[in-house]
């Protein structure tokens, strides 16, 4: 498969008033793409990451809410609202740590407060065209991002990164893989290492699945190799995305980022989180205040289809950890490359 068949996957697609997401959680065995028939579909294929990434949360999310409009009561505005309140708020609960999803969820309904007057029909239309748009802005976005982060890249360069933030985590492009993209569009040699991210393996699932048949340079390690990996000089810089965003610039991100912070810190490589502006979450104040996903301790007793521990064993399972804005060289966002101190310049975004 060629890069630019790569870049035409649609982690989510809205046709012929059908919705599909592809099922990642198939890949790579399988390029699978499945129709959702409702919300609880979409509830469900969020939470058991049959679509995963902050970006593309956020887009199946607000698809969503498009199924919601055409199931909901249509008699008078208010038993409409009251049926798509109640989707909305379940779909809310998918997952907790991923701020996109909460952030595209209240960018539809502040649509439908807007024009409350208007007949239901076009209140369902203007859902409708709200989701398309949310779509087509974050491709853009991931096209800027892509663009900032190029210019912290030179011929040659090794970049390590963790879990999937490419295509398959968003609507094109991605995020930290974004960069990425755009250094073979013109012909730079980029070699990337990605983490193959315990428990669920998304970097050898995905990241290593797209970048192989994009044609892009790309090693495998597991995540116990990076530090060797960084010693041996093979990494000049981290690119990895992000779930959210403190206002001090403290990151949720999946689970063994912090490691990689700690590891880029101690070998002097520069550590760079990417994402778009939506996950920049300035109602938190810092880290400590994102809450964190704990995921069935299944995922992690078994691996790989088969038993790997003793059931019955005591298992933590965070899905993200934070990374303190100490370690982060900078914050990539479609509007520019933020550096310390984070507190002021992520404000200077939203002004």
């Amino acid at each position: 498969m060629s890069m630019e068949k790569i870049l035409e996957l649609h982690t989510v697609k809205y046709e012929n008033d059908q919705m599909y997401i592809l099922d990642t959680s198939k890949l790579p065995s399988s390029l699978e793409y499945v129709k959702m028939n409702n919300v609880e579909d979409c509830f469900d294929a969020i939470k058991t990451l049959k679509v995963r990434g902050a970006p593309a949360i956020g887009v199946a999310a607000a698809y969503a809410l498009v199924l919601s409009s055409k199931a909901a009561r249509k008699t008078s505005f208010g038993e409409f609202y009251e049926d798509f309140k109640k989707d909305k708020d379940y779909l809310a609960k998918s997952r907790p740590t991923a701020v996109n999803l909460f952030w595209a969820l209240d960018r539809i309904d502040a649509k439908v407060i807007e024009n409350k007057d208007r007949p239901i029909d076009e209140i369902c239309k203007v859902i409708k065209d709200e989701a398309d748009l949310i779509k087509q802005e974050d491709i853009m976005m991931c096209r800027q991002i892509g663009e900032h982060g190029l210019t912290l890249l030179k011929d040659g360069m090794g970049i390590l990164t963790h879990c999937n933030t490419g295509v398959l985590a968003a609507s094109k492009y991605g995020t930290a893989l974004a960069p990425i993209y755009l250094a073979k569009e013109r012909g730079m040699n980029i070699k990337v290492y990605a983490d193959e991210t315990r428990p669920l393996l998304q970097g050898a699932r995905l990241t290593a699945y797209e970048l192989h048949h994009s044609g892009v340079d790309v090693t495998l390690i597991c995540d116990n190799m990076a530090a060797t990996v960084m010693k041996n000089g093979w990494v000049q810089a981290v690119f990895l995305g992000c779930d959210r965003i403190a206002a001090n610039g403290d990151v949720a991100n999946k689970i063994g980022t912090y490691s990689v912070a700690v590891l880029a810190r101690y070998h002097n490589i520069p550590f760079y989180v990417i994402g778009p502006t939506s996950t920049i979450d300035m109602s938190i104040p810092d880290g400590s205040a994102i809450p964190i996903e704990e995921r069935d301790k299944k995922e992690i007793i078994f691996g790989l289809g088969y038993q790997i521990a003793p059931e019955g064993v005591n298992v933590y399972n965070p899905a993200f950890d934070v990374t303190p804005n100490e370690l982060i060289t900078g914050i990539i966002t479609e509007k520019g490359i933020v550096r310390p101190p984070f507190k002021e310049n992520l404000k200077k975004l939203f002004t």
